[in-house]
């Protein structure tokens, strides 16, 4: 047992989870009297939520030296949870350069002791351990330890920020309710470094929805504090289960309408001691941090309006079952928009700009961003006289999203009608062979042969928590009309060539985790339900041919395939975005691409001279233009040459700056 523990004095409070809300007095004080009035042990300071104001607290881990250069490689992999502000000399018990005049070893209200992982004792004074610290590990190949052995970590806190909130008009609950933070494990892993290894460890405050970008963007400006948000919406995608149990600190109560914003956090590194069993660390109790003299840098700007750069983080609701938010920064979300703009053009005049919708295109490529299994359909035989019976708009597309979504990791399959199941395996295989596909996808089939088929093709065992695919992405697929039938841009009913790939749709509705997309030009297609008001009125023959059956998000394009392109170049822009690379990382590791990473996702991209080839390839195998039936290089009655082929040149262009 450690000598040291005789006589030192232990709190309940933090174990209980009691927190006093933090006197007015008390939040008008500067950081360093407020660490003298610790220094004294003032029974007010119980957490330091809500406190020095303007300044950044620090998260505390003192552990023996040799295990420092783990420690310091351990910060660095997981820079969200662990941003590493100082690192103390072997027994040093100050930090110039967050704070004069302070004492590690006193300057915290409450700390923790652990010794072999476990923890032993909480105290509110680390001196008696300076003076007298020897501990006899269980390990007898450890030595005994002495102060001098000892290096101090301080890492950035989310408590630092909270000023920054309230500056910008965001609500703090804790701060508002009087709590410590609520603090949660999670079931994301961080990355390992020598020894140490733990799940991340999220701080969650509710916030107003029309509120969440504000505090996205006021705590992206310091990284050095968390930073962003990692996760918005529902804690059961990080493995939380129940919100009003936190593993440390306080339940905070969420009002309604509240979303969960969850940042990293640095208890992380008291994870990391648990699991690692050294000999004997402390850390700080959670909610009790080091106040330092280092300002807020968020708070000497003028708020998150003042600097619109193309790195400012910009937050969008992509999943309303589970509630999930993205990120991504301004200047990507300003390309994509473009994209949307190129592929919403109608040199045909089939004056689709009526079913455009803001953003569809940039949520679509967000929630894909995320997935990770995929299933697409295509296929709209709208020449019924000839055989095949399907046009060349659609497959181009479909393949240019697979070949992205494969390169980024994600599983891609297939759904394609029985009637053309050899058809679409000879396209793949040339697309594969001619390099057009980055490798091979599998390529199923739905039928219809009891009420519970859609429900056991898309989810294990026909278990809707198990789902297999969590996005379903039709692209130029035909789509049911209201009265049950399938109908051509010329009013033609095409019911007896098309499996009711529909009903896939239709039950994805009732299953939590997957999000539909639906990418059409005219309204009929499998997905544009979502705007079929808008069809019906304003679209040719629009009360017979209106697909009936919504997406969550529908893509309005001038040609159906041009959303396709513009999906694959979206997922580039996306995963090339620092602000998105990190939210999708959790915070964990790097933040941006690796160059062979990005030479494979260029590679990847669609281009004229892939589009071309894979044209070629449909018109070989008999697939006609859909406005013409011209057995011929053209989609929808326009030429790839120039049409096509310049918009793809476009699409690139605003992607990564070059047509090739």
């Amino acid at each position: 047992m450690l000598t040291a523990l005789k006589g030192a004095r232990l709190s309940l409070r933090f174990f209980s989870g009691a927190c006093d809300k933090v006197s007015d007095d008390l939040k008008l004080l500067g950081p360093a009297v407020l660490r003298r009035l610790i220094r004294k042990e003032d029974s007010r300071i119980t957490n330091t939520s809500g406190l020095a104001a303007g300044y950044r607290q620090a998260n505390v881990v003192i552990i023996p030296k040799h295990l420092a250069k783990d420690f310091e490689v351990f910060c660095r992999n997981n820079p969200a949870p662990l941003p590493l502000l100082y690192c103390s000399q072997p027994g040093e018990t100050s930090c110039p350069p967050l704070a004069k005049d302070a004492d590690i070893r006193t300057d915290i209200s409450q700390y923790r002791v652990y010794q072999d992982g476990v923890l032993e004792n909480g105290v509110s004074s680390l001196l008696n351990y300076s003076k007298s610290l020897r501990v006899v590990s269980q390990n007898p190949s450890v030595p005994c330890m002495e102060w001098s052995d000892m290096v101090c970590f301080y890492l950035g806190c989310s408590f630092g920020f909270e000023g920054s909130l309230k500056k910008a008009g965001v609500v703090v609950r804790n701060v508002e309710q009087g709590r410590n933070v609520s603090m949660y494990k999670t079931a994301v892993p961080c990355i390992q470094a020598g020894v140490f290894s733990c799940p991340l460890v999220v701080s969650m405050r509710p916030i107003p929805p029309a509120m969440l970008e504000a505090a996205v963007q006021v705590t992206s400006l310091d990284p050095q504090a968390h930073g962003a948000p990692v996760h918005i919406g529902d804690g059961a995608l990080l493995g939380i289960q129940d919100l009003s149990r936190p593993d440390y600190g306080d339940q905070v109560e969420l009002q309604p309408g509240d979303v969960p914003v969850f940042w990293a956090c640095g208890v992380t590194a008291i994870e990391a001691i648990v699991r690692s069993k050294p000999s004997l660390a402390f850390s700080h109790s959670p909610g009790c941090m080091f106040l330092t003299d280092v300002q807020d840098p968020s708070l000497r700007s003028h708020g998150p309006d003042s600097k619109k750069s193309e790195a400012t983080a910009l937050c969008f609701q992509i999943s309303e079952n589970p509630l999930f938010y993205s990120l991504a920064s301004q200047g990507a979300v300003a390309q994509i928009r473009h994209l949307d703009a190129i592929i919403g053009e109608d040199p045909g005049q089939r004056g689709i700009k009526a079913l455009f919708i803001q953003d569809e295109l940039l949520r679509s490529c967000l929630a894909l961003s995320h997935s990770s299994s995929v299933a697409i359909t295509t296929g709209f035989p709208t020449h019924y006289m000839h055989s095949p019976p399907d046009e060349t708009d659609g497959p181009p597309g479909a393949v240019a999203m697979a070949t992205m979504l494969l390169s980024l990791g994600k599983q891609v399959t297939l759904v394609t009608d029985k009637r053309a199941l050899q058809m679409n395996q000879d396209i793949i295989d040339e697309a594969v062979t001619t390099g057009v596909l980055k490798s091979t996808i599998p390529l199923v089939v739905f039928e219809d042969i009891g009420p519970n088929s859609s429900l056991h093709f898309l989810c294990h065992h026909g278990d809707p928590a198990k789902p297999r695919y969590d996005h379903l992405v039709a692209i130029e697929r035909s789509g049911r009309a209201e009265d049950g039938n399938y109908y051509n841009m010329r009013g033609v009913n095409i019911k007896h060539l098309v499996d009711p790939i529909d009903d896939l749709f239709i039950a994805a509705n009732n299953i939590p985790g997957i999000t539909t997309i639906g990418i059409g030009d005219g309204g009929n297609e499998l997905g544009m339900g979502k705007v079929k008001d808008r069809v019906q009125n304003l679209m040719p023959m629009g009360h017979l041919i209106a697909c009936d059956v919504p997406a969550d998000y529908a893509i309005a394009a001038g040609v159906s395939n041009w959303g396709g392109y513009a999906v694959a170049c979206g997922l580039y822009l996306l995963n090339t975005c620092p602000v998105h690379k990190r939210y999708l990382n959790k915070g964990l590791g790097m933040d941006h691409q690796t160059p062979e990473e990005l030479q494979d996702w260029i590679a990847n991209l669609p281009s004229v001279k892939k589009e071309e080839s894979i044209l070629s390839t449909l018109v070989r195998f008999g697939i006609r233009s859909g406005k013409t039936a011209h057995l011929a290089m053209e989609v929808d009655g326009l030429t790839f040459h120039p049409t096509h082929s310049d918009i793809i040149t476009r699409l690139l262009k605003v992607t990564h700056g070059s047509a090739d």
